[in-house]
C-alpha cells in the first residue's frame, strides 16, 4: 500500500466529495425517534438514510451493495456490504463490521449567532450543525477509507457498514437487527466504531471502556388531586420531600457516592494504568472537558480520580421532572405527586439489569408515610470493556500514529454509553474493537454549536484505512 498516496487521497476526498454531502446531511432534521414520536410520518430518518445511501452508491465501489433494512415498527438501518479486496484478503472468512449512526439529538436553543442546528457552516476548519460530529460523518469516513485502500494498493477483508437511526434513543432496535442479520454478517473479527473520540486533536484515541446506564421514572404520589396548600400542608406530606428522602437511599447527598453495591465494581488494573497514561499525555483531559462557571469546584482535585469518577464509577443525575410547574405558573397548591427521571451511569462491567432491580427495590421498600411509589418500565444498557489489543492491531495503530498524527496513540474511557458496543462484545467475544472517532474538545455533541474538526476527521479516516489494511494482511 502506498500510504502517502492513501493519506493524500483521503484529504482530497474530504474536501471535494465528503464535505459537500455532509453539509446537506446537516440540513436534514433527522431527530432520533425517542425525541420525535411522529418520526415515521415526518420521514426525516428515511430522508437521511436515502441521502447517505445515494452518496455511497455514486462512489461506484466495485461489488459493493447497499440496502435499507426495515423491520416492522423499527427505525431503518442502512447496510453497505463491500467484498474483500487485495492480495490475501479473501483467505479469511472474517467480516469487518463498521458502525455509525444517522439519527440526531434534538436541536436545542442557544446556538451562537450565525450558527444553527440545521444550517451547515464551515468556520475556522470546523463544520457546525447538528449531526456533523455525532455521528453523521462516520459513514463517509468508513467508505472513504475503503476507497483509499482500493485506489492505492491496499487490501481489506469483507467490510459491512451498519448505519442505524436509533442510537440517540438508546439503540432499542439494534438487538432485533443483529438477530435478523446474524447469518449475513458471518464471523465478525474486527469492529470499527466511529461514534467516539478523544481528549485532544493531536493524536489518535481509542475508547477502551464505556459506561452502561439505567434510566427510569419514579413517581411519588400522595393525593389524587392537588389541594390548597393552606388547607393540606401539615396534614399531607409533600411529595417532593418524600422523593428527596428516597434518593438519599441511592446516593450520598454530600459526596454523590452511589450506595447500592449492585452499581459498583472494582476498576481493573489495566484500566487504572491507562487512565494515568492518558492524563499524563493530555493534561486537562478530564478537568477541561466540561465548561463551568467561575468558582465552581469539581468533585475532586486529582485528575486521575476525576477520570475514574467519569469512566468507571456509578453516578446519578436527575434529568427531568414532572408535577412541578414553572415558578411563574405555580399556585399555592400542595401538589398530588412528583415524578423524577433518574439517569444512572454504571461502570462498564456492571450488570445493568441487576442494577435496575436494585434501584427499584430500594425506592419502593417502606416508603415514608405510606405514599405510593410508581415506576415506568425503565431502561437498562450494557457498558463496554474492550478486549486486550492484539499485536497486529497495536502495530497498525503505532504506524498510523507515527505517519498520520505524529504522536503516540492513547486510550481512554468515556462516561457515556454506546449500547451497540456492549451488544457486539457479547455476540463476538473474539473480535478486536477499534472504538474511535472525531469527537474531541468543544465538539459540543448534544448541545448548541455542535461541530466537527474537519482535518482531524480526515486523519481518523486515514487511521481506519491503516487498520483495515493490517487486518487483511496479518
Amino acid at each position: 500500500m502506498d500510504r502517502t498516496a492513501v493519506n493524500t487521497f483521503v484529504r482530497q476526498q474530504w474536501e471535494s466529495a465528503v464535505l459537500p454531502s455532509l453539509c446537506r446531511l446537516v440540513e436534514i432534521p433527522a431527530v432520533s425517534g425517542g425525541f420525535d414520536s411522529d418520526w415515521e410520518a415526518n420521514g426525516h430518518l428515511d430522508a437521511v438514510v436515502e441521502h447517505v445511501r445515494s452518496w455511497i452508491e455514486a462512489r461506484g465501489i466495485a461489488g459493493a451493495s447497499t440496502e435499507v433494512v426495515r423491520l416492522p415498527g423499527r427505525s431503518p438501518l442502512l447496510l453497505v456490504d463491500v467484498p474483500a479486496h487485495g492480495d490475501g484478503s479473501a483467505e479469511s472468512a472474517e467480516t469487518v463490521l463498521l458502525y455509525g449512526h444517522l439519527d440526531k439529538q434534538p436541536p436545542m436553543e442557544g446556538w451562537s449567532e450565525g450558527f444553527g442546528p440545521w444550517t451547515p457552516v464551515v468556520h475556522e476548519g470546523r463544520l457546525y450543525g447538528r449531526g456533523a460530529v455525532d455521528d453523521g460523518y462516520s459513514g463517509y469516513a468508513a467508505v472513504t477509507a475503503i476507497e483509499a485502500l482500493r485506489a492505492h494498493g491496499g487490501a481489506h477483508q469483507r467490510c459491512v457498514l451498519l448505519l442505524e437511526t436509533g442510537e440517540e434513543s438508546g439503540s432499542p432496535d439494534l438487538p432485533a437487527y443483529l438477530d435478523h442479520l446474524s447469518e449475513r454478517l458471518g464471523r465478525v473479527g474486527l469492529v470499527v466504531c466511529l461514534d467516539s473520540g478523544g481528549g485532544d486533536y493531536e493524536r489518535l484515541w481509542l475508547t477502551t471502556s464505556l459506561r452502561g446506564m439505567v434510566q427510569l421514572n419514579v413517581t411519588v404520589r400522595v393525593l389524587e388531586a392537588g389541594q390548597h396548600s393552606g388547607a393540606a400542608s401539615g396534614l399531607v406530606p409533600d411529595s417532593f420531600r418524600i422523593a428527596r428522602r428516597l434518593l438519599d437511599r441511592l446516593e450520598d447527598p454530600d459526596t454523590g457516592r452511589i450506595l447500592l453495591p449492585e452499581l459498583t465494581v472494582r476498576v481493573p488494573e489495566n484500566r487504572l494504568a491507562e487512565v494515568r497514561a492518558g492524563v499524563e499525555a493530555a493534561p486537562g483531559l478530564v478537568r477541561g472537558s466540561v465548561p463551568r462557571p467561575e468558582g465552581l469546584r469539581l468533585m475532586h482535585e486529582d485528575e486521575v480520580e476525576l477520570a475514574l469518577n467519569n469512566w468507571w464509577r456509578p453516578t446519578l443525575t436527575v434529568i427531568g421532572a414532572e408535577g412541578l410547574p414553572c415558578p411563574e405558573d405555580a399556585g399555592n397548591v400542595l401538589r398530588s405527586h412528583t415524578t423524577l427521571d433518574l439517569s444512572f451511569r454504571l461502570p462498564p462491567t456492571a450488570d445493568p439489569h441487576a442494577a435496575l432491580r436494585a434501584v427499584r427495590a430500594a425506592l419502593e421498600a417502606d416508603v415514608p408515610y405510606g405514599a405510593r411509589v410508581e415506576f415506568d418500565d425503565g431502561e437498562a444498557g450494557q457498558g463496554f470493556n474492550a478486549p486486550e489489543t492484539a499485536p497486529w492491531l497495536s502495530a497498525a495503530l503505532d504506524r498510523a500514529s507515527s505517519e498520520v498524527f505524529g504522536a503516540e496513540w492513547r486510550t481512554m474511557g468515556l462516561g457515556g454509553s454506546i449500547p451497540f458496543m456492549g451488544l457486539l462484545h457479547e455476540r463476538y467475544p473474539g473480535a478486536q474493537f477499534v472504538v474511535t472517532g472525531a469527537l474531541g474538545p468543544h465538539s459540543n455533541a448534544h448541545v448548541p454549536d455542535e461541530s466537527l474538526d474537519l482535518a482531524y476527521a480526515a486523519r481518523v479516516t486515514s487511521a481506519v484505512a491503516y487498520v483495515l489494511e493490517a487486518h487483511a494482511r496479518r
